[in-house]
């Protein structure tokens, strides 16, 4: 028998990743009972999809920076919170701004600045190790959140940015939905590129530089220019994701970029699979579930006088730790995959599909 008959088929799905499939489609079907049951109202219900898939955006934007190229960034609300108000400043009824131009505008400012912004944080730490990177992102993101509550003259400061219009509003369908269909068509649009970039020779590149980058160096590689790449992709996705969520909540203010923001997208990358972008999408919708759901918890549940939904950052501790325990690899890892010679990359490092 071949060495290749022996790998793993590709798309082929094990054990586990039936039981997550299971599991996601029990999840869903209790949505939907709840909705009929009058627990969730239907528009409450998009929306809780909405913003669960502003979450599957930002762990796909991180994934491409840890998981792909292991990059550490502790500056996710900073991203995001620049692409946010790019957003609303550009697009909103009462910004100081007083632009008040189309959405589209606001994603072009996003992704410009977005952009700009991990260029200079990356050009002084990325030739440094990684650990100066990390330290560099999680000083940016307080710098970030304190000029915005700061200068009121551009940001409105701690009063916020409303007056924020809604996306597509010429369309016959409810807001809530327009909104649902909108981030589900960005979720398909990024993970089909990024899918397709990760096996690209780009994504062996950033593959390899995670696992060894002297050994990337040594190929012949620019490993700082890929590393720099994958750094700003990765910030654009995120302020992506802040856009469609001002046009999501039509509010905005500095307490929405407080650090617990980047903790959860960290906690979706690692509950998913590190380097899954499959995996990411299980780690958004799972802490959204988490965070979300306990809401219902003293009416649904729990008897009266007992208060349990604050402990929900408990529970996402505990979820840390079972996942760690017992699938310290991820829901759904990347799966294995064919490379030069008919040797299977043995870390996991592959594609998703």
């Amino acid at each position: 028998m071949s060495a290749a008959a022996t790998l793993p088929v590709v798309g082929a799905l094990n054990s586990t990743e039936r039981n997550v499939l299971i599991g996601l489609a029990v999840f869903f079907g209790l949505l939907f009972v709840s909705m009929l049951a009058g627990v969730i109202q239907p528009r409450y219900l998009f929306f809780l999809l909405s913003l669960a898939g502003m979450y599957v955006l930002l762990t796909m934007g991180l994934n491409v920076q840890w998981g792909y190229a292991g990059l550490i960034n502790f500056s996710v609300a900073a991203f995001w919170g620049i692409g946010a108000y790019c957003a609303a400043l550009v697009t909103a009824s009462n910004s100081p701004l007083g632009l008040e131009l189309h959405p589209v505008f606001g994603l072009v400012a996003a992704v410009v600045v977005s952009a700009l912004v991990a260029v200079l944080i990356g050009i002084p730490t990325l030739r440094l190790r990684e650990d100066y990177l990390a330290i560099a992102t999680l000083g940016l993101a307080e710098v970030v959140r304190l000029l915005i509550l700061n200068e009121e003259q551009w940001t409105n400061g701690s009063a916020g940015v409303s007056g924020i219009p809604r996306l597509f509003e010429g369309l016959p369908f409810d807001s809530v939905i327009r909104n649902f269909y909108v981030v589900l068509g960005l979720i398909v649009v990024v993970y089909l590129f990024l899918r397709r970039v990760h096996q690209s020779p780009w994504g062996r590149v950033l593959r390899t530089i995670r696992a060894d980058e002297d050994l990337a160096e040594a190929l012949g590689k620019d490993t700082y220019a890929f590393k720099m790449q994958a750094f700003v992709l990765g910030s654009v996705i995120m302020a992506a994701a802040g856009v469609f969520y001002v046009h999501l909540n039509l509010y905005l203010g500095p307490d929405d970029l407080e650090p617990i923001q980047t903790f959860y997208v960290w906690i979706a990358v690692i509950l998913g699979g590190t380097g899954s972008n499959r995996g990411a999408m299980i780690g958004g919708l799972t802490v959204v579930a988490i965070l979300e759901g306990t809401r219902f918890l003293n009416t649904a549940v729990i008897p009266a006088g007992v208060d349990v939904a604050p402990l929900r950052l408990l529970f996402v501790g505990l979820l840390i730790i079972l996942v760690i325990r017992y699938r310290e690899e991820g829901l759904l890892p990347p799966q294995h995959e064919l490379v030069a010679g008919g040797v299977a990359d043995e870390k996991g490092g592959g594609p998703d599909e």
